[in-house]
């Protein structure tokens, strides 16, 4: 894989309120200049879930730009063209996950939705950070391979095993 430009990566799921914005934000910081990061939903919620705002603060994100967005805005006429596109739903609670369209390298990332999350707000924010801590462990995976040094194959099977990764478990104080 060459490209003059960065790489363009969408993350997409159901809702674009946690998951696939939070895998945006984390790419456009980890990957900065290597990779852009955009989100989408097939069902897209309209706004960003608080917690998926606050927690992206507290974490000095900047996220005036984040806004739930339709995947059909990344299908239109000028959209940037995906170079990459992962779907972060959870097959494991009967998520149904978009499929996109065209060439780009896929890959299925499925983690909970923190939004489905249940108990108090304490318990809620665990959820979203967990969320997190796992799109993060992937995403730091992904932007340290050699993409342009890998075939197609090599690298659609890393992109598959990174999806199957699992975050590793927050330290004990």
């Amino acid at each position: 894989m060459t490209a003059e430009r960065p790489f363009n990566v969408l993350f997409l799921c159901t809702g674009n309120s946690a998951r696939s914005i939070m895998g945006e934000a984390i790419l456009n910081r980890v990957g900065a200049g290597k990779f852009k990061g955009y989100s989408a939903g097939s069902m897209p919620k309209g706004q960003v879930h608080p917690l998926t705002i606050n927690l992206l603060n507290r974490l000095n994100y900047d996220t005036t730009a984040l806004r739930s967005k339709s995947w059909e805005e990344f299908s239109a006429l000028g959209a940037p063209e995906m170079d990459f596109v992962f779907t972060v739903c959870d097959n494991a609670a009967n998520e149904a996950c978009p499929l996109w369209p065209g060439q780009p390298m896929t890959a299925h990332w499925g983690v909970p939705d923190p939004v489905e999350a249940e108990g108090d707000e304490t318990q809620r924010a665990l959820a979203f950070a967990d969320t997190y801590r796992m799109l993060n462990n992937r995403i730091g995976i992904f932007t340290a391979l050699p993409l342009k040094s890998l075939d197609e194959l090599t690298l659609q099977k890393q992109l598959d095993a990174i999806g199957k990764s699992k975050a590793p478990a927050p330290e004990k104080a």
